[in-house]
């Protein structure tokens, strides 16, 4: 049997060389010691606060981060390692971005030939009978990004990624901005893109709903992975999860009433060695401030970086 994954991200870490005003150059590190594995046949849902890293994940799995970023760690596709050459055969084919905003497509140019990867009749008929998956009207193709709605725009945005059959879908934000039905329905596509024999990575804030369509959750803070658990965790209660900042997320969903913890994630300007929870953490000890083990349970595919483990 075939356990490669078809993503996998182990100690990644992303660093910006910037200029500050005085003209001396200064490194920031925005995402360190990141783990992940996507899974063919699986919903993987990516959360965490804004800022925690998880755009920024996805643009360096395709590769598209900007020229002064440095990347080091080992990502791979299919058990291959993703180096500058590779991706640049497979991005868009074989591993497909879904953009987070609507933005992404052209004002000027009619939705049905952006999405079109050729101008030809078997391309036409793919695109169109995508367009019939993703309940877009007959002849929508011939409109303009400024006549779809919001939900139209993020539907045909979903539709690009069935032009080439990719294996691996990475989708950033895809429910923003749309009602709870339409978010239902938004990430059932996804469910049924891994029901198709694909992996989804899917980058989200609408933990609430992402956990009725995926098969695990990974939770970033401060660029860095500090858990990730099955899904049906984050249903079944508190008891289930075990980094404080995991509990602390499921808390905060409304209908596990709203509690918030004080303080805020660090910049990356604040990232000190050990729990990069350190400071926001009740259950903290000095020991946290050194080298933080990870836990791994369940056959390999879940893990927990604290010093608790599953006893947390």
């Amino acid at each position: 049997m075939n356990n490669i994954p078809e993503i996998e991200i182990r100690n990644l870490s992303v660093t910006f060389n910037m200029y500050d005003r005085g003209l001396r150059q200064k490194n920031i590190k925005v995402i360190s010691n990141l783990c992940l594995k996507a899974e063919k046949g699986e919903v993987l849902a990516v959360v965490g606060s804004s800022g925690s890293g998880k755009s920024l994940l996805a643009h360096a799995i395709m590769g598209i981060l900007p020229k002064n970023a440095v990347v080091t760690g080992s990502m791979k596709y299919k058990g291959l390692d993703i180096t500058e050459k590779r991706i640049k055969d497979i991005r868009g084919k074989e591993i497909c971005l879904i953009p987070q905003s609507v933005s992404y497509l052209d004002p000027l140019m009619k939705v049905g030939n952006q999405v079109m990867i050729k101008n030809n009749k078997s391309c036409f008929e793919k695109m169109r009978k995508a367009f019939r998956r993703y309940d877009l009207c007959e002849n929508s193709e011939k409109l303009y990004p400024f006549q779809y709605s919001g939900g139209m725009a993020r539907r045909a945005l979903i539709s690009t990624a069935e032009q080439t059959e990719p294996s691996v879908i990475i989708a950033d934000e895809p429910t923003p901005g749309l009602d709870r039905k339409m978010a239902y329905r938004t990430l059932k596509y996804f469910r049924d893109f891994a029901d198709r024999g694909k992996a989804v990575i899917m980058i989200t804030h609408d933990i609430d709903i992402a956990v009725e369509y995926a098969d695990k959750i990974s939770v970033f803070y401060g660029g860095t992975t500090l858990e990730t658990t099955r899904a049906e965790n984050f249903i079944k209660g508190e008891k289930y999860l075990y980094h404080p900042y995991t509990k602390a997320l499921y808390n905060a969903l409304p209908q596990n009433g709203f509690k918030a913890v004080k303080g805020f994630q660090p910049s990356p300007y604040e990232v000190s060695e050990g729990c990069i929870y350190f400071d926001r953490c009740d259950k903290r000890q000095e020991k946290c401030r050194g080298n933080i083990p990870v836990s791994v349970f369940d056959n390999g595919s879940c893990f927990v970086r604290c010093i608790y483990g599953h006893s947390v």
